[in-house]
């Protein structure tokens, strides 16, 4: 590792022997996987690391979570959260991801009570600070820490030190619920989420790794990384036909390609 890197992983270590002990948001994803292993390296069953098994979140993410965590030797546990009962959720305002974390991190408090474990931890990390994320204001009304980013961890420091331990998701693709596919203003539903989940699950199973697929109305947006846009088009009669199976009218091409948060991008306008 860089010696950066080297001096960040060890401050990390030391924030979290200072914590004692430790709830993780665990998705499965590099950033809470990093995390829950240092942390259950350092705190062994002092560190509990819970997947949120979310109506936004597709199953399959939540099974690799769960068989993640179990290569790895991570204690972890399982809560149901209910963001599409609450209609500050469903109708997808701008602060649309402050009442989902607070579901969720509300949930991590009710466990890390229940279990007498004082912190309640989150994976997010210096470079999150970029973008519009409203729920780290949810992480912290309740007191969440962030380990990485206190330990001034950006996104690349945490694939180095992925690697470094040899953990089995360090080049994962970065992920966002499903909810994150609508435009602010279009209600999110148990049906057009399943519609999301099932165009991007098929456009993966062609070989593509980094993805987005955006819903407005009957017309699908498909958003793949700018080296992969010659083979999608390539593919595109098939995609199409799948795609309308699906229950979508048109199907288009972002040629700007993925970005991460690009339907921020009227926030900032």
């Amino acid at each position: 590792m860089q010696s950066q890197v080297s001096e960040r992983y060890e401050a990390l270590k030391t924030i979290l022997a200072e914590m004692g002990e430790i709830v993780v948001g665990f998705s499965g994803g590099v950033d809470s996987t990093l995390l829950a292993k240092v942390a259950s390296d350092v705190l062994g069953d002092k560190c509990l690391a819970v997947v949120g098994e979310s109506e936004a979140f597709p199953e399959g993410e939540i099974r690799s979570a769960l068989e993640i965590a179990e290569v790895l030797g991570i204690r972890t546990l399982t809560v149901s959260t209910h963001e599409l009962e609450n209609p500050n959720f469903s109708t997808n305002t701008p602060n649309r991801c402050y009442h989902c974390k607070n579901e969720l991190f509300g949930k991590l408090q009710e466990i890390a009570k229940e279990q007498g474990i004082r912190w309640v931890a989150d994976g997010s990390n210096a470079d999150d600070a970029g973008d519009y994320r409203p729920g780290m204001k949810a992480a912290a009304e309740l007191g969440v820490r962030s380990p990485l980013r206190e330990a001034n961890f950006t996104k690349s420091d945490i694939r180095e030190v992925a690697q470094h331990l040899n953990l089995p998701n360090w080049d994962k693709p970065s992920y966002a619920c499903l909810s994150s596919r609508f435009p602010y203003g279009t209600t999110i539903t148990r049906e057009l989420l399943g519609m999301v989940d099932k165009a991007e699950a098929y456009i993966k199973t062609l070989g593509f790794r980094q993805l987005r697929v955006r819903h407005y109305g009957p017309t699908l947006k498909i958003e793949v990384e700018k080296p992969d846009l010659v083979r999608i088009i390539e593919l595109s009669d098939q995609i199409v036909t799948q795609m309308k199976s699906i229950g979508y009218t048109y199907v288009t091409l972002d040629l700007e390609g993925f970005r991460s948060g690009k339907l921020n991008d009227i926030l900032r306008k």
